[in-house]
């Protein structure tokens, strides 16, 4: 998985070359550039204010918002060049 820098934050670990500025698609096998951020949390494991981050291209932000919504964990869909990190938050 490729965990770039993008505002914010998140610097990731073993990022380099070209694809290191530009944050991807959290979809499996997606490269493309990221323009949603799905903000998420599991209440059975998380505090209620901590947020988990995906990162979505528009192909792949329906999908992953389902995928987060029918388990209830989905919180907000917000556009990534308007995302401003919670204390606490992180991607995976």
């Amino acid at each position: 998985m490729n965990f770039p820098s993008f505002p914010g934050g998140f610097p990731g670990p073993g990022s380099s070359g070209p694809e290191a500025d530009s944050p991807t698609c959290s979809a499996k096998g997606c490269r493309d550039a990221a323009v949603w951020v799905l903000a998420w949390n599991n209440p059975k494991l998380h505090t209620p204010e901590r947020r988990k981050t995906w990162l979505a291209c528009a192909e792949h932000r329906e999908h992953l918002s389902q995928f987060l919504g029918v388990r209830g964990f989905l919180k907000d869909v917000v556009k990534l060049d308007e995302w401003v990190q919670p204390e606490g938050s992180e991607r995976i």
